[in-house]
């Protein structure tokens, strides 16, 4: 099965393609941009580097936040597009889940707090324990107020995120990655039609 994963929930976004029955990224581009991001040709840009044809790709992953409600936005209707012009399977994925992968990619171990900006001084927080074996969330997802997140500093050990240092400088910045999001989707079966792909907000 070849996989593309689009994760653009962050001001760093990312695509990459795995072919499963490996673990191995065939090819990862990440830009850091934002709105000037170009997700059309990013997509080229890493199936070229893969050398893998469109009509390859088999299984579409989406990075469905919490997180840039245009990013996320953007990475769904190419999905959707993508479906309805080749009928490939669609997997949403957390991208707090995609962000718990890559700390323990980065080798961060134990606990961490996923902290993703809410707007209007209010954080996504989800706890995870991550291992050398894998990782499991042990708190889900909701919003709290910077004050209950500046509580909480220490006491869910190391607070990671895309942006978390803006508000909480003992923290450690980490983006969300394609190349998690594609392993992690690997693992999974739960396909769905595209309008049911949605972003995730609390």
């Amino acid at each position: 099965m070849t996989i593309l994963a689009l994760e653009f929930s962050s001001p760093q976004r990312s695509v990459a393609v795995l072919r499963t029955g490996g673990t191995a990224i065939a090819a990862e581009v990440v830009e850091t941009g934002g709105h000037g991001t170009n997700a059309f040709k990013m997509t080229e840009q890493v199936l070229a580097e893969a050398k893998i044809e469109r009509e390859q790709i088999e299984v579409m992953a989406v990075g469905l936040g919490p997180g840039s409600y245009t990013g996320i936005r953007a990475a769904i209707s190419l999905a959707q597009g993508w479906q309805l012009a080749r009928g490939v399977k669609l997997l949403g994925v957390s991208s707090a889940d995609c962000l718990a992968a890559q700390a323990r990619a980065e080798k961060i171990p134990g606990r961490v707090s996923v902290v993703i900006d809410a707007q209007r001084n209010e954080f996504y927080l989800a706890t995870y324990e991550i291992a050398a074996d894998g990782w499991r969330e042990t708190a889900p997802l909701k919003i709290l107020s910077l004050a209950e997140v500046q509580s909480r500093t220490g006491a869910d050990g190391i607070l990671i995120g895309p942006e978390v240092t803006r508000w909480f400088p003992a923290g450690r910045t980490i983006f969300p990655r394609a190349a998690a999001l594609a392993q992690l989707a690997a693992r999974r079966n739960e396909f769905i039609p595209g309008e049911k792909l949605e972003p995730i907000y609390l």
